[in-house]
């Protein structure tokens, strides 16, 4: 414990001299809370330990109680500094070898959890390979991969309680692949046939499920930010015990919806995390040219959130900071932001051509050297949970898993087209009632322009 001495004058104009406890709380914030220690204190607290910022209120005679709480007062003009000249740290536990750092705070995982998000990292990657040449070929419209970020989707996901809410964007296929959502039923939705969830109505990898509280994929960026504190107020009102997980990339935290999103959940005190996936490009935007901040981890201070930069291609870091996350969301009735450091190894989407703003060696590098999945074959092998025959035989099974789903789903049915028009509204509208006679109008009249399997 520290003790701090303030000034300030009393009721009858005496100055008075106080002394203030200091356990993390720094005296510069308004509404900040009480941290556990004053080790705590400093890790979350930049201005605690800022002794520029420090020296700048020594010498303060009074502080002033405007709107949202006392305010030191000092006679120094000093501007806060637009960025500080050390970056903010990154959270890692794995070194490249796959050799835990020593000295590293980490909660280890068992071997079964381990082989088992080795196994669905390899699985996400296996789907993303066939189903991008499914598109290649012609045979669905459209896919995005995440390669690169297989760590992120599932140490992320294993670390959350199948009672989280989960908002996503577009490239957390992974998350619904380890809560129970198959890979077949992923495929459906790419090739929408009549099993697909969304029976037919979004773009191939626009993912959701009710049963697996995944909210469904919306096209329009960001839109599942502002949603999330929304959501995550609705299970704190409810008692649930549970949060809402919002994903995003850092080409989202330029739209407006990113700002009004922390914003919302940090005056809600909403238990909401946010997960951004900074891996360097939205589409061929660079990241120094969409912000001048260090990365997005330092906007959580402007809106008084708690926020911690991690390894993204490290599994078990990305495991421990989203775990803490969720426990301190919780029963702190807190938002967190995580911003987890990658590389879009593939192309942004089937519609671009990354090789055209950016060096082949570069994707290289990411696609090699920082390979979360080879990372983490690194530690289970030298942990001995791992072998050579188990690998070839996971790869052989996968493969096969995702060719037969590939076949299954392309030769099923396409939804009826009343499936087009159904749960919009508990009963159908008169204008949807003209559009759906429109479109079979048109069936008839063009049968050669429609699918011959679809079913009017």
């Amino acid at each position: 414990m520290a003790t701090w001495f303030l000034r300030r004058l009393n009721n009858h104009g005496v100055m008075q001299k106080l002394s203030m406890a200091f356990s993390g709380k720094s005296t510069t914030a308004i509404g900040r809370r009480y941290f556990v220690s004053m080790e705590v204190g400093q890790k979350l607290d930049p201005y605690s330990c800022d002794d520029d910022y420090r020296e700048n209120i020594d010498h303060q005679n009074q502080d002033l109680d405007f709107p949202g709480g006392k305010i030191p007062l000092t006679s120094q003009m000093k501007f806060i500094s637009e960025a500080s000249e050390k970056r903010l740290p990154c959270y890692r536990v794995l070194n490249d070898d796959g050799s835990l750092i020593s000295n590293s705070i980490h909660d280890q995982l068992g071997e079964e959890v381990a082989v088992n998000m080795y196994s669905a990292m390899v699985t996400l990657k296996t789907m993303d390979t066939y189903l991008y040449e499914a598109q290649r070929q012609g045979r669905i419209s459209f896919y995005m991969t995440t390669f690169g970020e297989e760590a992120i989707n599932i140490a992320s996901a294993a670390a959350l309680s199948p009672h989280d809410f989960v908002l996503p964007q577009y490239r957390e296929a992974g998350v619904l692949l380890w809560r129970g959502f198959t890979v077949q039923e992923c495929t459906n939705q790419c090739f929408g046939n009549k099993d697909d969830k969304g029976k037919g109505r979004q773009m191939p990898v626009h993912y959701g499920s009710n049963k697996h509280n995944v909210i469904t994929i919306s096209s329009p960026l960001a839109t599942q930010i502002s949603q999330a504190a929304g959501v995550a107020y609705s299970l704190k009102m409810d008692k649930t015990g549970a949060c809402a997980v919002a994903y995003t990339g850092e080409g989202a935290t330029s739209e407006g919806d990113f700002h009004a999103g922390l914003n919302f959940a940090a005056v809600l005190e909403a238990p909401v995390i946010f997960l951004c996936r900074n891996n360097g490009w939205a589409i061929s935007t660079p990241v120094h040219e969409q912000f001048r901040s260090d990365g997005i981890v330092s906007k959580g201070l402007g809106y008084g959130i708690r926020s911690i930069r991690v390894d993204g291609n490290d599994v078990i870091a990305v495991y421990n900071a989203v775990r803490a996350a969720r426990t301190m969301a919780i029963s702190e009735e807190r938002p967190i932001l995580v911003e987890a450091m990658t590389y879009r190894v593939g192309h942004h989407s089937t519609s671009d051509d990354s090789t055209k703003y950016r060096p082949t060696n570069e994707i290289e590098y990411w696609k090699t050297a920082r390979c979360p999945i080879n990372l983490f074959r690194k530690h289970i092998q030298r942990n001995g949970w791992w072998s050579d025959v188990q690998e070839s035989e996971l790869y052989t099974h996968v493969k096969n898993q995702v060719l037969e789903a590939i076949k299954t789903a392309e030769g099923m049915e396409k939804p009826a087209l009343t499936e087009l028009f159904s749960d919009v509204y508990e009963k159908m509208t008169p204008n949807l009632q003209e559009q759906e006679r429109c479109i079979r109008d048109a069936i008839h009249k063009y049968p050669k322009d429609y699918p011959t399997d679809f079913q009017a």
